[in-house]
């Protein structure tokens, strides 16, 4: 893609800022949507122009034929019988986009709203939407005039794409609902005003096509696929760190054992952990000691971890694919001048993707509060009672552990597939729907409630080596801890906790570990 290098909003394993991402439509990959969700300025590709501009010319030919073609001078769903006047066509779409705006609850997060316009412009930029080159500018000018649409989370349940959200994304092009300009909400006409611009009026096909489409559930799953993929890197630091805590084996990670498996995520995690302990004090301390074997939550890392890393580089692929494709109906074929009606609405892939990204971030926080467990007990640790030099007078880490423990299990509840849900709509029309928003929503959430997770294990291991006096770990590990040294100093006695551990979280989130700890296995 063409890229402008700049200082900010780092790729966590580009480690090469960008600034602006061209959409390139049909040919963007991961890395691309993870840079716009980290804040890069959103450019549509003017090569794209040619191609939409000969879709739009093959709506107009098919209009003037006078042959009845749904979406373009019908009515829609069950109402796709019902011809509509060509003086009509416009106020057709503009009642559509009205009508279909039928959101609730809160609204999406402003960058969860650029990356659906991201999408939704990569999308109609294909040529295949038949929406005119003219309402793409409009919805680039939105962008770079910071107007972005109030979009609620409610309302769509994934089958002819996500119609309410978009066409509340839509209804701002055409100054009805509400909007956000520089950051502050108001009406979208006076947003629209305080930028300079002027409503849309949409032409016949552009307002199905803008609101058909799978944008916001894969807008909501990329999100959820990057922030998750950062837990799951910071869990491969706070885990290596665990095992030195712990003064666990190498052993397990050794690569002939993973090699006769044959898993890619298995192996790639292995060699993660042997490059993270390399050079080890604490484990070249013990060798030979009489411990046979170690607890499944520090041995089985690189079955866990690696089956999670395969899980979600499969979801990686679905949904790059799916961020490339058009998801509207009916789709323009300029070559043969016709308008087809289909199904690339349904989103049922990203629903699937979904729920692997689920069971992924349940698997990385639930192996996590077990290492955890095992650190702050000192039975199986030989570590001091809840990691604390005074246990009695002081508590330690044993309230930090039930944090986790409690977020680990609201993660589980939240993780049920929401794709074997369906509920039939539309008067029995879409009679079968893919649930993809829903499990695409629960899943910032859910990482969020990870990366606290992995926090406190970071927090843990790293106050676990700090009792193996004179003896330190491998040289990345202690560049990691340094860092989160910085902002959570060593444990004494017991202080206010809920700082530290939030301190912690916002390394994961921000990354900071994972840039110390080189490269890491990675959804790319």
């Amino acid at each position: 893609m063409d890229r402008t290098p700049a200082t900010a909003w780092p790729h966590p394993r580009r480690r090469v800022a960008v600034t602006t991402v061209t959409i390139k439509p049909g040919a963007m990959v991961l890395a691309d949507w993870a840079d716009i969700w980290r804040g890069a300025t959103i450019r549509i590709d003017p090569e794209a122009k040619a191609g939409v501009d000969a879709a739009a010319a093959t709506v107009d030919r098919l209009i003037a034929s006078g042959e009845a073609v749904y979406g373009l001078n019908t009515g829609f769903g069950k109402l796709a019988q019902t011809r509509i006047a060509d003086d009509e066509l416009a106020t057709l779409q503009e009642r559509l986009v009205l009508s279909h705006a039928a959101g609730i609850g809160e609204a999406l997060d402003s960058r969860i709203v650029r990356l659906v316009m991201a999408l939704k412009l990569a999308s109609l930029g294909r040529g295949a939407s038949g929406v005119r080159w003219t309402t793409i500018a409009a919805m680039q000018a939105l962008l770079d005039a910071d107007v972005l649409p109030v979009i609620p989370s409610q309302g769509s349940v994934g089958a002819s794409g996500d119609l309410a959200p978009l066409a509340h994304m839509s209804a701002a092009l055409i100054g009805a609902g509400e909007a956000t300009w520089q950051g502050q909400r108001m009406p979208a006409s006076d947003a629209l005003a305080k930028a300079g611009l002027k409503p849309v009026q949409l032409g016949p096909k552009e307002g199905l096509a803008l609101l058909n489409g799978t944008q916001t559930s894969t807008a909501l799953a990329l999100a959820g696929l990057f922030e998750v993929e950062a837990g799951f890197q910071a869990a491969l630091v706070s885990g290596a760190l665990s095992v030195d805590a712990a003064k666990g084996s190498v052993a397990p990670f050794d690569p002939r054992i993973h090699s006769l498996r044959g898993h890619p995520g298995q192996i790639d995690v292995a060699a993660a952990l042997r490059g993270l302990l390399d050079g080890s004090g604490i484990l070249s301390s013990h060798e030979g000691c009489e411990k046979i074997q170690d607890p499944y939550c520090l041995r089985c890392q690189p079955q866990v971890m690696g089956a999670v890393l395969d899980l979600l580089r499969q979801a990686g692929a679905v949904l790059e694919r799916e961020a490339n494709a058009v998801t509207d109906n009916p789709l323009i074929f300029t070559d043969t001048d016709e308008a087809i009606s289909g199904g690339n609405f349904h989103a049922e892939p990203v629903a699937f993707a979904a729920d692997q990204i689920a069971m992924a971030a349940c698997e990385i926080g639930s192996i996590c509060e077990r290492r955890i467990a095992l650190l702050t007990d000192p039975a199986v640790s030989g570590l001091p009672a809840f990691l604390t030099p005074n246990p009695g007078i002081n508590s330690g880490f044993m309230i930090a552990h039930v944090t986790a423990a409690a977020l680990v299990s609201e993660n589980k509840q939240k993780a049920y597939p929401a794709s074997v849900d369906s509920i039939p709509t539309s008067a029995n029309q879409e009679d079968h729907v893919s649930m993809a928003t829903h499990g695409a929503f629960r899943l910032l959430k859910m990482a969020e409630n990870l990366h606290v997770v992995v926090g406190i294990e970071l927090l843990c291991g790293a106050q676990g080596t700090d009792f193996h006096a004179g003896l330190t770990s491998s040289p990345t590990l202690e560049t990691a801890k340094a860092t989160l040294r910085k902002q959570v100093p060593a444990y004494g006695d017991d202080r206010y906790f809920a700082t530290d551990i939030a301190n912690a979280r916002d390394l994961v989130t921000g990354r900071g570990l994972v840039a110390d700890a080189g490269t890491l296995p990675g959804i790319a």
